[in-house]
């Protein structure tokens, strides 16, 4: 299996890949330098913020749905608009967004953290319909927010846990129950970072510091892994010709001496293929 450098561009901090469906382009954030990141038959392109962004859904061709430290808001890709939606725990000057994916509903699950990584600190919410919701607290790092294609989980981590939960969703794409250990790490000593599922519901987990992207079971065993030539593996996405390219973003901070790679946006090809992103519905 051959990994490439999908853009050499060096990430502080590259996470939320995202396949746009009806541009069939790949969009991605570095959330310590607060920009977003793209790239158009060999063309990149970039766009500054003054907060730190970090996770996106898609609205329609033209329009995403972003996180930033403090609110959630439309972006025009073509003008640069935006519009506010809702607060994001604006009124904490100590916490920002991490990770977050559309669900099948329409909805949107975004994760905060503090910008510190100050343990509690943080807490995963559903916009949906209108408003903001609560679903976990106490969180520290979270990632892994991502739904499997049946609608009846989602999953997610605190990635100082090592664990990827998995939490039974109902017929609007609430939480329902209690979340169940999904993946435990701690014996291999593993810091899950973000995941996404494939079409066969088998979920891909970018591991923090191991250099790799492993595939998990619909019942937790480990598949199989893909080993990436940067340590600090972030987050992957499917995206591509029929879904079947594997992107994984990557980050260089706290890297004493980071490889030349470090930082850089990966992809792989495939034999199975994701899942088309959902569309955020406001």
């Amino acid at each position: 299996m051959t990994v490439e450098i999908f853009d050499t561009r060096p990430c502080s901090l590259g996470e939320g890949p995202l396949w746009h469906p009806a541009r069939g382009q790949l969009f991605w954030f570095d959330i310590n330098e607060k920009r977003l990141l793209t790239q158009t038959n060999g063309q990149a392109k970039q766009w500054q913020f003054s907060d730190h962004v970090s996770a996106a859904g898609w609205i329609s061709e033209t329009s995403l749905l972003i996180a930033s430290e403090k609110e959630l808001f439309t972006f025009d890709l073509e003008t640069g608009a935006r519009q506010h939606i809702c607060p994001l725990e604006a009124d904490n000057p100590d916490t920002r967004s991490n990770d977050g994916r559309a669900d099948p509903w329409g909805g949107f699950w975004i994760g905060t953290m503090g910008k510190r990584a100050e343990e509690n600190y943080g807490a995963i919410y559903r916009y949906y319909e209108g408003s903001l919701n609560k679903l976990f607290d106490n969180i520290t790092i979270s990632n892994s927010i991502c739904f499997s294609p049946d609608k009846n989980w989602a999953y997610y981590t605190d990635t100082i846990d090592k664990q990827i939960m998995r939490q039974k969703l109902d017929a609007e794409g609430w939480p329902t129950g209690s979340p169940e250990i999904y993946v435990d790490l701690r014996a291999d000593g593993l810091c899950p970072d973000g995941s996404v599922l494939d079409s066969d519901g088998y979920l891909w987990n970018a591991q923090w510091g191991a250099s790799r992207v492993a595939r998990y079971a619909p019942d937790g065993r480990f598949v199989e892994a893909i080993s990436l030539p940067a340590t600090q593996i972030t987050c992957p996405a499917f995206g591509g010709d029929n879904l079947t390219t594997l992107f994984a973003t990557s980050a260089y901070e706290g890297l004493s001496d980071p490889a030349e790679e470090a930082g850089a946006t990966f992809s792989t090809q495939l034999t199975v293929s994701g899942l088309p992103e959902y569309r955020v519905k406001l």
